[in-house]
């Protein structure tokens, strides 16, 4: 098992470009003159030396390494095993990536024209710069990924700089351009697999599930095995299909082998443990995966979040220092910050606002668009009106993902446009995926315009879904739900129609008397009266349902 070794973080950094290495990407992506050749002297001296040290190197080995037999397989190296992993559609281990990017920058420096040299070296600057949250790199990527179409432009078979392209425009947050670098290689080359991956990060980060669920189901198509079913894994997770993504999830850990993609896939099942509200299960699998990978520092950060949950408040702050500082992403320093808030340590929790406030102004520096983590910032600790302008700028470029619809509508109800905002986050909510952050906004929301029974509804969901979802939210989730107290029994009382109106009984026919003469009395001049009066009604009768019954001529009752 490939597991990297224990080393302090900088020693597995890639080589720094030396200023005198004229083929070597410096940071401002400068170019000098190749160096002279040497002179034959110098070349006799360094063979003869190159002799001697190999003399002396196969001796040693003879001795010290016991014999397998000349046909024995040539155990693969690091940049053999990092070329594999990139070749199968895995992440390689930041050793194997470090020893990838040495062996590149080596070999441009003497075959400046080499286009699929600059292209693997381009890609996996992007991969770096991703894996250690360093945006500097994403620079030298782009200069190595331009090397590389200058020296064959994309349309005449260069298609994986093009789809370097695509990764650095994913990296950077810019969806749209991603979008149309990897639909340009599509339309040449269809049946390439390797463009589908950014393709379909390209695709969720504008939101376009349809398109995003095509290119996933494609790739699994030409490309099976553990890359497969990680991104299937990933599409039925942000669709909602809990048990169908953990299963997928499940099989994608099973059959992974190298460590990187074993690590890969079991912080892949830490997340949805986390997102169950099973935090037990999600620190078994976070620990899991740096047992099997101790670069994976992504689950340095998933371990915290799900210690916190576990109110073992000690371990989740040492776990999220230890995260900030080997992967200093903006997300994770936003989460400390929000612990120490939660834990009334208001000077520690400032301090990491001020170091969130320089990685993103080092990250937008970089080319690096992280609006949705600011917007999160200044919604909540800041001034949400920057929020709504950053997140309008956000949708307008049609990155459309439930994160940003959800971070776009909470802003707006944070600066007082509920109305508006119930809009946005019901739509991050009927994308299905189950974040217990987005009901809850929905919640708050609902509450604020009076629609107390959903509010309860989605403040209970919440919960349910997760009851440790946020340090700070979690307890206000609590704190509304109590307020808005039980629903009334019976339930509301428009939860039931009206009867309809009775309608009214035909009255009986009546066939009018013959009209007799009156008889008069002998010797009277004047009519007798009658034997009977006309017939009164009676009272009318109290029906089962408290109204007054109709009355009918069999209810009537005559005088005495």
């Amino acid at each position: 098992m490939d597991v990297m070794p224990q080393q302090d973080p900088e020693s597995r950094r890639p080589p720094e470009p030396s200023p005198h290495d004229p083929y070597v990407m410096p940071a401002e992506g400068a170019t000098a003159v190749p160096p002279p050749p040497p002179t034959l002297r110098t070349t006799l001296r360094r063979a003869a030396f190159g002799a001697v040290a190999a003399g002396v190197l196969l001796a040693g080995a003879l001795v010290a390494v016991p014999d397998r037999g000349r046909d024995a397989a040539k155990e693969p190296g690091p940049v053999e095993r990092a070329e594999a992993a990139a070749t199968a559609g895995s992440p390689a281990s930041l050793s194997d990536l470090t020893a990838l990017i040495g062996d590149r920058q080596k070999w441009v420096e003497s075959h400046p024209d080499d286009a699929p040299s600059w292209a693997t070296l381009g890609s996996a600057y992007v991969e770096w710069g991703r894996r250690s949250a360093d945006a500097t790199y994403f620079g030298r990527a782009e200069e190595a990924l331009k090397r590389s179409l200058e020296a064959r432009p994309g349309d005449r078979g260069n298609g994986e700089a093009w789809v370097g392209m695509a990764a650095l425009a994913n990296a950077r947050q810019d969806f749209l351009a991603a979008k149309r670098w990897g639909e340009t290689v599509r339309k040449q080359r269809p049946k390439s697999w390797s463009v589908y991956p950014v393709l379909i990060d390209a695709y969720t980060g504008l939101g376009d599930r349809k398109a995003a669920t095509e290119a996933t189901e494609k790739f699994g198509e030409l490309r099976k095995g553990v890359p497969a079913l990680a991104r299937t894994a990933d599409l039925y997770r942000g669709q909602g299909w809990r048990e169908d993504a953990l299963a997928t999830a499940r099989e994608a850990a099973d059959r992974a082998t190298e460590p990187a993609e074993k690590a890969e896939a079991l912080h892949r099942l830490g997340e949805l443990a986390w997102e169950r509200g099973e935090p037990e299960e999600a620190v078994a699998q976070f620990d899991a995966a740096l047992r099997t990978d101790s670069g994976h520092h992504a689950s340095l950060a998933g371990r915290a979040r799900a210690l916190v949950a576990l109110e073992r408040t000690d371990e989740a702050l040492d776990a999220y220092q230890r995260a900030v500082t080997k992967l200093p992403r903006p997300a994770y320093v936003l989460e400390l910050g929000e612990l120490y808030a939660s834990l009334e340590l208001d000077g520690d929790a400032r301090s990491q606002y001020e170091r969130l406030d320089e990685l993103l102004e080092r990250a937008k520096a970089a080319g690096v668009d992280e609006s949705v983590v600011r917007a999160r910032y200044e919604s909540d600790h800041g001034d949400p009106a920057v929020a709504v302008e950053l997140l309008r700028g956000q949708w307008q470029k049609q990155h459309r993902s439930a994160a940003v619809a959800d971070a776009l509508g909470w802003a707006l109800h944070r600066a007082g446009d509920s109305e508006e905002g119930l809009q946005y986050v019901q739509r991050a909510v009927d994308t299905g995926v189950r974040n217990a952050s987005y009901v809850y906004h929905l919640g708050v929301i609902e509450r604020e315009l009076g629609h107390y029974g959903p509010a309860r509804r989605h403040l209970q969901e919440a919960l349910r879904t997760n009851p440790a979802f946020s340090p700070l939210d979690a307890p206000k989730a609590r704190e509304a739900l109590e307020a808005l107290g039980e629903p009334p029994p019976g339930g509301p009382g428009d939860m039931r129609p009206a009867p309809p109106p009775a309608a009214p009984e035909p009255k009986p026919e009546t066939q009018p008397e013959p009209k007799r003469e009156p008889e008069r009395e002998a010797g009277s001049g004047t009519p007798a009266p009658t034997g009977s009066a006309s017939p009164s009604p009676s009272p009318a009768r109290p029906s089962a349902t408290g109204e007054a019954a109709p009355s009918s001529a069999a209810d009537a009752s005559t005088s005495p």
